[in-house]
């Protein structure tokens, strides 16, 4: 019986941390969700108008008066790249994402010092 008590009460706080990490990255405040495809030294950015801070490896925002593709192509060009976009918790499909990251320009060439 302490062990059926002990596996309920660990999957209890299993199941409520699970929660407390999806809703992290739809707590308000956090319409937009951008994952960089690649580790960022980034903590926050901005672009045009709308300001996103690094949350659990990815980016998040409030809703924004620019059309969701837009912002996606904007944050994608600031981080190199994104591996996932999420819009009011619809996650891009991959022909979106694809379309997203063909605006991300290259990183300048590095100067060779002679």
């Amino acid at each position: 019986m302490k062990s059926f008590v002990a596996l309920a009460a660990a999957f209890a706080v299993s199941a409520t941390l699970i929660a407390a990490t999806a809703a992290d990255a739809q707590a308000p405040g956090a319409f937009y969700v951008a994952t960089p495809a690649s580790p960022t030294t980034k903590t926050s950015l901005v672009t045009r108008n709308t300001a996103w801070s690094l949350r659990g490896g990815a980016f998040v925002a409030a809703q924004a008066p620019e059309r969701a593709q837009i912002l996606c192509q904007l944050v994608a060009d600031h981080v190199g790249g994104l591996s996932g976009f999420t819009v009011k918790g619809e996650a891009y499909d991959a022909d979106q994402l694809a379309k997203c990251n063909a605006h991300v320009k290259p990183a300048p060439a590095q100067m060779v010092a002679r």
